[in-house]
């Protein structure tokens, strides 16, 4: 018996963009939270392990403007809850937003502010640990065996060493990280607490949640009822694992609408920046983007990619080319801007949802974390041509529904030139890449249902395509200069 999967529509036709939240931007308007009055390190200045920048959600809320011209119709947020770290992973109260992001008042005015321009908003849910500031561990910190909340942690043996890593931490620990104590999501009382976190703020008007390392999540049935109870009170609720490689347990629809779409990622930088990938960036994180790729390589892993899960969830994956777990995007490719380019042109053409990380749109670099958790540059700093590519293809994307939900069909594949077609019965978009340093022509024959000899009506890119017509067959001659690509309308 085949599931019937309900995927939110909105994400189908959604553009991310993900903001973590102390680098993006401060507000330019006197605040008198007190807690917001405190020593920063300079916005300018590299990031550090430890340190804070004071970005906040007011600040967020007054660039929707920039935010809406670029096109984006959703925010991803990293962790916003009360911490005692810069990226809020270790997290003290589900219930407070951080007061160095403005506390709950400044989340709410920014969810009001961003739902009035339809801009849905979804949040990191850090569910499988929590921080030794977290009240019910510091509790046991504080009581030992007296604690009442002994079980809501696992406690192996005594004294508990939270900070001190010559002596034994004695609790379990996501990643051996004294300072990440994991839940014991098989004791009820822990499950009801998340699943009321959830229940809590989706019916406070969040539009999802982004899950932080749900794999790591064992209890049975855990993500079933997440799901269950978060879709029972919003069933457009956009619900997206951390997951890197195959997915497919969690995506039967019965648990996560998609997930963080690393297998897109890998790929399609291996194969728009080949040799341009620096490898001590990407040789620690598991999304591989090498060893270089051509097109019928990329055509192929593509391929599997979409027959790994039911259609409706490839179109609501969260298609993304950085992040703040990976280095960005344009220093992963050596500063080559047309690697980068041609990385975009593919992720607005794809299935799923993009996710653009908060200035890779301009041109902002970083190594591996905390390099790539730098602070939004100042306008002076922007590279202009980046952020109209951005704004094109993603205008591009709203234009045309076939860029959206339709088919995705792979048409060709010759040496770096990759072509394939998009396709709904009212609308045909066909895109071709070279990712070669030479130009290229190419001419095949491509099936009926996509090409015909009708007019071909170029959107974007530069190239040429011809076709002939001769006894029902169609030729199609494709003429692309090195390292760019066209998109056309059939």
């Amino acid at each position: 018996m085949t599931m019937d999967i309900q995927t939110p529509d909105w994400v189908k036709h959604a553009v991310f963009y993900q903001i973590f939240p102390d680098r993006f931007a401060q507000t330019t308007q006197p605040r008198q939270h007190p807690a917001m009055t405190v020593p920063l390190e300079s916005w300018q200045s590299p990031p550090t392990i430890n340190g804070y920048k004071g970005g906040d959600l007011w600040g967020v809320m007054e660039q929707l403007d920039y935010l809406q011209d670029l096109g984006i119709t959703a925010i991803y947020f990293t962790p916003i809850f009360q911490s005692a770290s810069n990226h809020r992973y270790h997290t003290h109260d589900y219930y407070q937003v951080d007061p160095l992001l403005g506390g709950n008042e400044a989340f709410f005015e920014l969810l009001n502010a961003a739902h009035q321009r339809d801009i849905k908003i979804v949040l990191d849910g850090v569910f499988n640990h929590a921080s030794r500031g977290f009240f019910f561990f510091n509790d046991i910190l504080e009581n030992g065996p007296h604690s009442p909340w002994l079980d809501w942690f696992k406690v192996q043996d005594w004294p508990l060493s939270a900070y001190d890593g010559s002596l034994p931490a004695n609790y379990i620990s996501w990643v051996d990280n004294r300072a990440l104590p994991q839940f014991n999501h098989d004791n009820p009382a822990v499950r009801e607490y998340i699943m009321e976190i959830a229940e809590h703020w989706i019916r406070a008007g969040i539009d999802g949640w982004r899950l932080d390392v749900p794999f790591e999540i064992k209890a049975a049935g855990f993500w079933r009822e997440f799901r269950d109870r978060v879709k029972a009170i919003n069933p457009e609720a956009y619900i997206v694992g951390e997951v890197w490689s195959n997915a497919g347990q969690w995506l039967k629809g019965d648990q996560f609408d998609g997930v963080m779409n690393y297998m897109f990622t890998g790929p399609t930088l291996a194969f728009t920046a080949g040799d341009h990938v620096r490898m001590e960036y990407v040789e620690s994180p598991d999304y591989y983007p090498y060893p270089p790729l051509d097109a019928a390589a990329y055509g192929q892993k593509i391929q599997q990619l979409l027959a790994l899960y039911p259609w409706d969830i490839q179109l609501t994956q969260l298609n993304l080319l950085s992040s703040h777990d990976v280095a960005r995007v344009l220093s992963v490719v050596s500063d080559d801007q047309s690697s980068f380019e041609l990385a975009v042109l593919l992720q607005m053409t794809f299935p799923g949802a993009p996710s653009i990380y908060y200035g890779d749109e301009v041109g902002l670099s970083g190594g591996p974390d905390p390099d790539c958790r730098r602070t939004f540059p100042p306008k002076d700093q922007w590279n202009h041509i980046l952020l109209a590519l951005h704004r094109d293809l993603i205008a591009l994307r709203h234009a045309h529904p076939a860029l959206r939900t339709g088919d995705y069909t792979v048409l060709e594949t010759q040496g770096k030139v990759y072509v394939f077609a998009r396709t709904l019965p009212q609308e045909t978009i066909i895109i071709a890449v070279n990712a070669a340093e030479e130009s290229a022509v190419v001419t095949f024959s491509p099936p009926s249902s996509v090409l015909n000899a009708q007019s071909k009506i170029p959107l974007f890119g530069q190239g040429e395509i011809t076709w002939t017509c001769e006894k029902g067959v169609s030729t199609v001659t494709l003429t692309l200069p090195p390292r760019t690509a066209l998109i056309v309308e059939a």
